[in-house]
């Protein structure tokens, strides 16, 4: 029998791309995160209200 890549594990990777949204206006961005980590909180510029505002991790877009 050989062995093909059908039978290997395929090895998750380090960083995962997340949504984060703005709590004061709903706008989204993408960034990128460590698996391990935790959610990220973060204070970033909101075109929507021009000012600077805590944006949260909403979900997991994708692994990368």
């Amino acid at each position: 029998m050989f062995l093909t890549n059908i039978l290997f594990k395929k090895a998750k990777s380090k960083y995962i791309l997340v949504l984060m949204e703005s709590i004061a206006s709903g706008h989204k961005y993408v960034l990128r995160r460590e698996r391990l980590a935790d959610k990220l909180e973060l204070e970033r510029f909101d075109p929507y209200v021009r000012s600077v505002v805590l944006y949260r991790e909403r979900k997991k877009v994708k692994s990368i």
